[in-house]
Parts: structure tokens; C-alpha cells; sequence
């Protein structure tokens, strides 16, 4: 009996995570990579070096795979329903991932579904924008509806003046508008779906954003009214199942308490997730295993919340550059805190782990606390409680 060859377009840090899933269940999985030094290079024994944007070099890469899927959106969708035409298992199929791609068909396919969605609309000129802006109220929101990500791609548009002065935004091609919503907090409802039409739901999360990027993320969100929570998971699901999703979604919404269904739809993501990395340590199943269970139709994992509540946080590019000689520290500091290493260099900015803690709901801020002072000393270098002692009386 042969076991599975994935391949997976993209070397960053989802496809490194998927690796230890592919071991554990006796996979081969491979990497298209950008580049010979990037995250999941050092994780599987064969990831060629290859531009996506190239349909020759997906064609070579394609050759003994079982099935392609994806460690970003941004592989150009003619070349998928190419490699489709010819043969080759793509999933999730170019017909549903246009969706994560471009954020105004995104939109289109939320309003047509009939779920929660801000005001929008397709603005090609500043005058467009302009209108937009005074016909719904200002601030607005103004997106490049592909290639954003991490708050990159977005811009805040206050006033017909602001508007005036994105011009260099406008180059013929569509941006997307939208209504700056009031939210209360930002959640994330992440889903699994496979192509016979099984899918499952992880418990809604509540996500912080700091300058655009996931900090961290606490689950499930707390204090979520049980039928905004049940709304939210039945939104991704739908999304999934109408869009034909194969492999794991998250859907990022904005809580809106007291309107609609007291949340809106933000973006989608077709592939594992930033908010989704709490399932590794605190899940019976991770997004990672349950990705592959997906994208080979084969059966999905419980989904439930192991200890009652789990906190992950990202650490990203600091003062420290030697990250595995924060390690002893970090390690010594709290052994119940999970370190996750994406084996990239240190660059302001830039996400280069997570830890992850489990434990019980009613222990949260403590989890918070915990997870929060193992990934400062990796990003730091020192202990936040060695530079100010009072936080030693909280851990």
C-alpha cells in the first residue's frame, strides 16, 4: 500500500506546520518554495525552488503528487484551472479560492448569500470613492481588493480631501470600499470542509490585531452570546459549503452587538490560519491534520477544545536576534507554555513564532499573562518579570 504525496505551493510557516501532521499520519508532503531559506525548506525532505506565478515550473512540481494545495492565495487561477484541465488534483479548486483572492468577489458572493455584510462598493475613481464616502457617512475603508494582507493593502479614507489624496491608489483597476464598521472586538470562525461535503467547525475565537497584524488569540471567545457564536460558525459553514471550500476556512468578522446578527463578515481565508494556530496544542484536532484530512476527502477530526481554554500568542521580529538562546529561559520560565519556532530570521515586524498555552476559561487572564511572558522573552531576549518584579506576583 502507497501512502499520499501533498504538495503544497508556498514555503512559509503553514506549510511548515503542516509537516508534523504528514509525518504523524505516514504522508509525504512537499513544498514549492520561493526561495532554498525559507520556513518549511528544513521540514520535508523535498521542496524545490520555484516561481508559483510560472505554469511550467507548477506543471513539474505537480508530477506524483496526489493532490496540490496552498500555503498562501496568490497563485494566478488561470494556471490552476490549467493543471485541472490536465489532470491534477487542485484543492481547494481556483473556483472557490477566487473568493480569498479577491476581495470584491468575496463581497459579491457574502451579499448574495445573504449574510452579514458592511456597505460596499467597486469605486475605479476618486470621484466614485468620494460619492461613496458621503452617500454612507465617513471615515470609510479603502482595500486593494488582491495581494493585501496583515493590514498591508488598506487605507483609512476620512474625508472627500483624504480621498483626493489617494489618487496614486487609483491605476485603472477596481479597489474595493467599505463602511468603517463599530465593532466591539475582532472574532475568527474557522471551518474545515472536504469535497464529499463533510464539514466541521472550531468554537469562535476571539482575535486582537495589533497595527494590522494577529497578536493573539484567545478560545473560545469569551462572553459570546451563545447565539451570535452559533450564528457566526453557521456563516462559515454556508460560505464553505456555497463556495465549494475543500480544506480549512477561516472567516474573520467584526462583533457588532446590538445589530443584525450582532457580527459582519471582515475576510475569508482558504487555507490554515493565524487565528487558527491555538488548535495545535489546545484541539483534539489541529487546522494542520485537519487541512490534509480535507484535501485527500478523507474523514475529519473532533474539533473540540482540549482543557477549556487556550490562549496563543504570535512573537514577532525584536531586539533579540538569538532566538534559540532565549530558549533556556523561555523554557524554564513557564513549562506549560508550547513554543512554536517557524526556523526564519529575525526582521522588525516580522512573524517568526507563537506560543500556546491550555488550561481552564476561568484562568484566562493568567493565560494570557503566561503566554505573554514566554513569547517576550524569545522576542526580547530578557524576562518582562526579571525588568519589572510586580509582574512576577501575577504569573
Amino acid at each position: 500500500m502507497t501512502f499520499p504525496v501533498i504538495g503544497v505551493v508556498g514555503g512559509g510557516q503553514l506549510a511548515r506546520m503542516m509537516a508534523p501532521s504528514a509525518v504523524a499520519l505516514g504522508f509525504e508532503l512537499r513544498v514549492l518554495a520561493e526561495s532554498s531559506d525559507v520556513s518549511a525548506v528544513k521540514a520535508v525532505s523535498r521542496a524545490p525552488v520555484g516561481d508559483y506565478r510560472d505554469l511550467s515550473t507548477l506543471r513539474a512540481f505537480a508530477e506524483g503528487l496526489d493532490v496540490m494545495t496552498f500555503d498562501h492565495e496568490h497563485v494566478p487561477t488561470k494556471h490552476l484551472h490549467t493543471l485541472i484541465d490536465e489532470g491534477i488534483n487542485v484543492q481547494p479548486h481556483p473556483g472557490a479560492l477566487v473568493f480569498a483572492q479577491d476581495k470584491l468577489r468575496m463581497r459579491e458572493a457574502v451579499e448574495r448569500l445573504g449574510l452579514p455584510n458592511p456597505a460596499w462598493a467597486a469605486v475605479s475613481t476618486v470621484d466614485e470613492l468620494v460619492a461613496f464616502g458621503d452617500k454612507i457617512g465617513w471615515p470609510v475603508v479603502l482595500k486593494t481588493p488582491r495581494g493585501g494582507y496583515d493590514g498591508k493593502g488598506v487605507r483609512m479614507i476620512d474625508d472627500a480631501a483624504a480621498a483626493a489624496a489617494s489618487a496614486d491608489w487609483f491605476t485603472g483597476t477596481p479597489l474595493l470600499a467599505e463602511d468603517k464598521v463599530e465593532f466591539s472586538r475582532e472574532l475568527s470562525a474557522l471551518v474545515a470542509r472536504r469535497p464529499s461535503g463533510e464539514a466541521k467547525a472550531w468554537p469562535v475565537v476571539h482575535t486582537i490585531q495589533v497595527r494590522g497584524v494577529c497578536d493573539e488569540v484567545i478560545a473560545p471567545a469569551q462572553e459570546l452570546p451563545e447565539q451570535v457564536a452559533a450564528a457566526a460558525q453557521q456563516a462559515a459553514l454556508r460560505l464553505a459549503e456555497e463556495l465549494g471550500v475543500t480544506g480549512v476556512m477561516a472567516a474573520e468578522l467584526f462583533e457588532t452587538p446590538g445589530t443584525g446578527e450582532g457580527f459582519v463578515v471582515n475576510e475569508l481565508a482558504m487555507r490554515p490560519h493565524n487565528t487558527g494556530h491555538w488548535t495545535m496544542d489546545g484541539s483534539v484536532t489541529s487546522q494542520f491534520e485537519q487541512h490534509l484530512r480535507a484535501v485527500l476527502d478523507l474523514p475529519l477530526g473532533d474539533t473540540s477544545v482540549l482543557g477549556g481554554a487556550v490562549v496563543m500568542k504570535n512573537y514577532l521580529g525584536g531586539e533579540n536576534t538569538d532566538l534559540f538562546g532565549a530558549y533556556p529561559q523561555a523554557l524554564a520560565a513557564d513549562p506549560g507554555v508550547k513554543l512554536h519556532g517557524y526556523g526564519k530570521s529575525v526582521r522588525p515586524g516580522r512573524k517568526i513564532g507563537h506560543v500556546n498555552v491550555v488550561g481552564a476559561a476561568a484562568d484566562i487572564p493568567d493565560l494570557r499573562r503566561r503566554a505573554g511572558r514566554v513569547a517576550s522573552i524569545i522576542r526580547d531576549g530578557v524576562d518582562p518579570v526579571d525588568v519589572n518584579p510586580a509582574e512576577g506576583d501575577q504569573q
